[in-house]
């Protein structure tokens, strides 16, 4: 059988993947970004699950969103159950980029809550992304449930999420500011002022609610 120069530049793509040093496997992604092929998607799919280079994985989805949905969903949606939480993370960061709506039903409450954070805030950036009309309100109820949770970075992601879906997110997140856990309503009250004021210093807000809360002013509701 003869050897053509596509198979042999899919080859070459397929071991790039592979290899060890990060600066070929960002070439290969690149390639196999620039010149889509089925054979890709699998291999792709799977380096972004132990791929340790954040823009390795960067361009591995960017090469993911270059092909046909209909071909990369499905290996993706198998992804999101995996036991690796790597691979759950980056298959929901993957499917926020593709953006369609068909990966809605695999954004269950188990990932916006998954005890690992990076794969909740890949989940929450994908569920504000993936939502269909209507269903905001439910969402912003379970992404309620997650305040107080994490460091300050995490604390930013629920908090970024619950102001993309707009006005729907005040009533849980309301609810959530007369709650019994000091760190949960300061998450709360800092959320609703990054709602009125997006472009707010989030570690300020953050800190200022905490000072709010701990003297039970009018805004924490602590009588």
């Amino acid at each position: 059988m003869t050897v053509t120069g596509q198979e042999t530049d899919a080859v070459r793509v397929l071991r790039g993947l592979e290899d060890g040093r990060a600066s070929v496997r960002l070439r290969a992604a690149l390639a196999a970004g620039t010149a889509p092929d089925e054979g890709f998607v699998g291999p792709l799919i799977e380096r972004c699950a132990v791929e340790p280079e954040f823009f390795v994985r960067d361009m591995l989805t960017w090469a993911l969103t270059r092909h046909q949905v209909e071909v990369t969903l499905s290996g993706l949606l198998r992804e999101v159950r995996s036991e690796r939480a790597q691979a759950r993370s980056q298959a929901l960061h993957t499917l926020s980029k593709i953006g369609d709506g068909r990966a809605w039903p695999a954004i269950t409450p188990a990932l916006l809550t998954d005890a690992e954070d990076e794969v909740a805030r890949s989940a929450w950036r994908a569920a504000v992304v993936l939502v269909p009309e209507g269903e905001e309100s439910a969402l912003a109820a379970v992404l309620a449930t997650q305040l107080g949770r994490g460091e300050r970075q995490t604390q930013l992601s629920l908090s970024r999420a619950l102001v993309a879906l707009g006005e729907v997110m005040v009533p849980a997140v309301r609810a959530a500011t007369t709650g019994p856990d000091p760190s949960v309503r300061a998450h709360a009250l800092a959320t609703q002022r990054l709602l009125r004021d997006p472009d707010a210093d989030f570690g300020f807000e953050v800190e200022e609610a905490k000072r709010v809360v701990a003297l039970g002013g009018p805004d924490g509701e602590g009588g």
